[in-house]
């Protein structure tokens, strides 16, 4: 039921993109490679980003968060209910304190920089933008790029993407 919605949803959209070739050639081609460009990178990144997440939660490496908006009120931690150690300040060891506030901060690691970098370089959000450069370039080259066309059209083909990756994903 889903798939056929999506279907329907985009043959009526390229239709109407289609019809646009009564208006001119120009008017036409703008608008064909912007949608197409900016529906696919939407549908790229929103996939691309579900199978991360799917695969983080298959592997149960999940790790709990504080809230948003605790973390925009208190972003270093400063109210915490953790215990305060009460004793004077010529009782404390500075340097055991200092080491231990050092082991809490993250150090950026390969290990990280895979995981988050896994989604940003997948085939599905890479072929898209590769597909927005030279359809742009294209465009520019044959002297019939229209930027009053082709940025509205990016819209169009966001908002097309968000829909159909709504009901697929």
């Amino acid at each position: 039921m889903r798939v056929k919605k999506t279907i329907k949803l985009i043959v009526f959209v390229e239709s109407i993109i289609l019809l646009t070739n009564i208006i001119s050639f120009e008017f036409f081609i703008n608008l064909q490679i912007a949608f197409l460009s900016s529906f696919f990178i939407i549908l790229g990144s929103i996939y691309a980003y579900k199978r991360t997440v799917k695969s983080e939660v298959d592997s149960q490496n999940i790790n709990e968060k504080r809230d948003l908006l605790d973390t925009i009120e208190d972003p270093y931690e400063l109210y915490n209910d953790m215990d305060i150690n009460e004793a004077p300040i010529d009782e404390l060891d500075l340097k055991a304190i200092v080491k231990e506030e050092k082991k809490k901060i993250k150090i950026l690691n390969v290990k990280d920089i895979k995981k988050s970098g896994r989604a940003s370089i997948s085939l599905f959000r890479l072929i898209p933008y590769l597909f927005l450069i030279l359809g742009f370039i294209a465009l520019k080259n044959n002297q019939v790029l229209d930027i009053s066309t082709y940025l509205p059209s990016l819209l169009v083909g966001i908002i097309v993407g968000y829909i159909v990756s709504k009901d697929l994903f």
